[in-house]
């Protein structure tokens, strides 16, 4: 991914207003991350720990969503659960249903789409190998990283073609 400016994240989003969009915390790292292993810029909202966000280049523009995260019931440290954006499976709250308001008229109506996502959001950490899951870890798979990373590229754009359509 393309560094990306506070100006660029804040005019990105698709599901949520300008007001919101301005109102919004960023990471307080956006300088120090590491870009060329991101597929997108995700994180938590620091002053609000049920809000996520979600940045994706798409169609040579950015693509901002507005997430939140349901909270579930707490789950013992053997139980694993699996991202369904880049496999990675983790133990206790490591994965989390995270909801996006769809754009248009479905989200005016109150529509949303849910997907299980890494808690942290650092599902390009994870699918490179440069993060690990606690208690999780990555299965054993035959895959190329290339072929992994073209994975997690298309289950992403499943999730936001879901939330723009």
């Amino acid at each position: 991914m393309r560094p990306v400016t506070e100006r660029d994240i804040r005019a990105s989003f698709v599901n949520c207003s300008k007001g919101e969009a301005r109102r919004l915390g960023l990471p307080a790292d956006l300088a120090d991350l590491p870009w060329a292993d991101l597929d997108f810029l995700g994180w938590r909202d620091p002053g609000a720990p049920g809000r996520a966000y979600l940045i994706a280049e798409r169609d040579d523009s950015l693509l901002g969503v507005a997430l939140r995260v349901t909270s579930g019931a707490a789950r013992g440290f053997t139980s694993r659960s699996m991202c369904s954006v880049c496999l990675t499976t983790h133990t206790g709250g490591g994965v989390a249903l995270m909801t996006a308001r769809r754009t248009g008229e479905a989200g005016r109506q109150g529509n949303s789409v849910g997907q299980y996502l890494c808690a942290d959001l650092a599902c390009s950490l994870y699918t490179r190998g440069r993060r690990e899951a606690a208690g999780g870890g990555v299965v054993d798979e035959t895959l190329t990283l290339a072929d992994k990373v073209t994975r997690t590229r298309a289950n992403l754009r499943t999730f936001l073609d879901k939330v723009t359509a």
